[in-house]
């Protein structure tokens, strides 16, 4: 490796700890109250130095945004290659959870933590493979054509929301949850079994 490939892999690996550094701060004391200097004393890196990466802490929320939201895209590649529209819903919900319990502080930046209006790139918008609603939208899709589904959920942007928020409600609840002891909580993997089955018990005919 010269020169020029080392010095670009250690930008790249810098990068990578301020988004991992930002992901963190931003998903536990959120993101209007964390500043490009908090974010640099985590790192242990100065100011200036964040700045020679990101131009502001908008430039830095929208790049962390947007790769998470491709990496949690690809992740349903293989699922996509399954042919039964009711298998390949059932193994995306199950996905879903298992991506939030993985990455729970990827999860609470992209969909639980409040962001202030920031540009981004919408270039992926509509292909599934870069869009995990554009990817939902079209298991139903396929559910509808194959005529399993119920002839009166039509609105099928509708339908992928409401299905969007149960699994949502799953895994937020489990995240936030902690040690709260007021529930004789089940276990998340009957917990996610059972909702994945009540979804499609709703959409069948």
């Amino acid at each position: 490796m010269g020169p020029r490939e080392r010095r670009e892999r250690e930008r790249e690996e810098i990068r990578t700890r301020i988004l991992d550094a930002a992901r963190e701060l931003f998903a536990t004391e959120g993101v209007e109250s964390v500043t490009m200097r908090r974010i640099a004393e985590r790192i242990e890196y100065s100011p200036t130095a964040i700045y020679f990466h990101f131009r502001d802490k908008e430039a830095l929320l929208a790049e962390l945004c947007d790769c998470d939201f491709r990496s949690f895209a690809h992740g349903f590649t293989v699922i996509a290659q399954i042919p039964d529209p009711v298998v390949r819903l059932r193994a995306a919900g199950k996905a879903y959870v298992e991506f939030g319990l993985k990455n729970p502080s990827h999860y609470r930046v992209m969909f639980m933590t409040p962001k202030p209006p920031h540009e981004q790139d919408m270039s992926g918008k509509g292909n599934p493979e870069e869009d995990a609603y554009a990817f939902l939208r079209n298991v139903l899709v396929d559910l509808q054509a194959s005529g399993r589904m119920r002839d009166e959920l039509t609105d099928i942007d509708l339908v992928s929301q409401s299905i969007w928020s149960m699994i949502h409600g799953v895994i937020s609840l489990e995240i936030a949850k902690c040690n709260d002891q007021w529930v004789d909580w089940r276990t998340i993997e009957a917990r996610t079994d059972l909702v994945v089955e009540m979804i499609e018990r709703g959409l069948l005919k």
